[in-house]
């Protein structure tokens, strides 16, 4: 099983205060990111599963680096 450490930081990732604070940075810069990169395709309809795939990761990535960041601000051993 995991070593205490890694069960804290898990459950500081999962806090509250962590996920409001990823989701909120996911769906500004992701909105951000998102219209850069795929507004004309968007708008022209030409919408495929790849381009789908391609929009949840440009989501998925400042979430996860929110909420590391915020894990590594507020973890006691930085």
């Amino acid at each position: 099983m995991g070593t205490p450490q890694r069960i804290d930081r898990w459950q500081l990732f999962l806090s509250r205060n962590i996920q409001t604070r990823a989701l909120k940075t996911a769906a500004v810069v992701g909105t951000l990111l998102a219209s850069i990169n795929y507004l004309d395709i968007l708008v022209q309809g030409s919408v495929t599963p790849s381009i789908v795939f391609k929009i949840i990761l440009t989501y998925s990535v400042p979430y996860f680096v929110a909420g590391y960041s915020g894990v590594s601000a507020l973890s006691k051993d930085n």
